[in-house]
């Protein structure tokens, strides 16, 4: 599913990243016109705070998702219960650009990242477009407790 979120949740289009999906960010630069072109032509999800968007979006027949609070954890319990997470794609994409991250040999990134970095690791990945290094840091296992605890919740309801 490929999802678009508008300048109100730039946070939430950094963590639908890092759970895998394919997910733009329109930025303030944006108009709510051209939000809707973008999201017919690419066939793109909207998510948004914006009542007004969510209705004109429905009137153009694209597929919406209402977020109605500032809480990150809330918006992502409010997505994640229409979307189902597929762990194999979590940490797959960029968080800054979105693109799909490719693996890199542990030999391949010595003296491109920290020295702790590459002692501690064995998994590396790279944004081609970023030119920015991955790994399965400290926070791999707080968002991965994170990604539990919403399924928990999302079940419970």
């Amino acid at each position: 599913m490929k999802l678009l979120c508008d300048q109100m949740l730039g946070t939430l289009a950094i963590w639908l990243r890092i759970l895998g999906f394919d997910t733009s960010y329109a930025n303030d630069m944006i108009t709510d016109d051209e939000l809707l072109h973008i999201a017919n032509n690419e066939k793109r999800t909207i998510i948004s705070r914006d009542k007004e968007l969510i209705i004109r979006g429905k009137k153009k027949n694209l597929t919406t998702i209402e977020v109605n609070t500032t809480d990150l954890d809330e918006q992502l319990h409010q997505v994640l219960r229409i979307i189902s997470i597929d762990k194999k794609f979590v940490l797959s994409r960029c968080t800054l650009c979105n693109t799909i991250l490719e693996t890199r040999t542990k030999s391949s990134v010595e003296g491109k990242v920290p020295k702790k970095v590459f002692e501690n690791n064995d998994k590396f990945w790279f944004c081609t477009t970023c030119n920015k290094y991955y790994w399965k840091g400290s926070h791999y296992e707080k968002i991965m407790h994170k990604i539990d605890e919403i399924k928990k919740e999302i079940t419970k309801q």
